[in-house]
């Protein structure tokens, strides 16, 4: 029986937003949305597209948001008291936010504390892949080889986006490796599993090489135009 041990993480490594305001561009905390905002609004007050476009333009274009989700996330940070608005009403006429006192010490208390890694997440390919080992007739390393196979795909794409890439542009080529390295680890898991189980007598294996094609990748990654 798998036994998986959550360690406790200690309340000192939270900052008191977290928990109150949890949007991220992926849904899984992969980037904060309303800490990034509030890392914008320090330069100065700025209207809600302005902030969506140097989002993207900071992030290297990696992760698109949505401007709906900009001006949903700015309302909830007015709402808190992390930012304030110019109060304009008039048709037509967008809101200047600027970073309010409070804002600036959340954010500096966001930029100092560790992302959550104590506890596994809830990762989609490990749940598959452990679910499998118990459905009668998977061939499991089959699985495990179409998935590999899709994503050393995704590495060669983020490789040549990396390539194109001009080498001023360090926050793409900051994203990217940091995607490489991601999906490499992935790779070494998968291929780690595989050992594991083709070792193991309790998982029964097709030998024969499944013929289901791989899904397609699609020719652009993240939101470069």
């Amino acid at each position: 029986m798998l036994k998986v041990v959550a360690i406790a993480r200690p309340a000192c490594f939270y900052t008191e937003y977290d928990t109150q305001l949890g949007d991220s561009v992926r849904g899984d905390g992969t980037v904060s949305v309303p800490h990034a905002l509030l890392a914008l609004l320090s330069e100065g007050p700025k209207y809600g597209l302005q902030l969506r476009e140097e989002f993207e333009a900071r992030t290297g274009e990696v992760w698109p948001l949505n401007v709906g989700q900009v001006y949903t996330t700015l309302q909830r940070l007015e709402r808190d008291g992390l930012v304030e608005s110019d109060g304009a009403a008039d048709e037509g006429t967008q809101k200047m936010f600027q970073i309010t006192a409070a804002g600036d010490t959340e954010l500096a208390d966001w930029l100092r504390t560790p992302p959550d890694l104590a506890s596994p997440p809830r990762d989609e390919l490990v749940i598959k892949v452990l679910v499998a080992l118990r459905m009668p007739g998977v061939d499991v390393p089959g699985v495990l080889q179409a998935h590999r196979a899709y994503l050393v795909q995704l590495m060669q794409q983020w490789t040549r986006i990396k390539e194109d890439a001009a080498d001023d542009d360090l926050a793409l080529l900051l994203a990217v490796d940091a995607e490489l390295f991601r999906l490499d680890s992935v790779v070494r898991w998968l291929d780690s599993a595989d050992s594991r189980i083709r070792r193991s007598p309790a998982v029964p294996v097709n030998r024969e090489a499944s013929a289901r094609p791989l899904p397609r990748v699609r020719r652009k990654t993240g939101a470069r135009r």
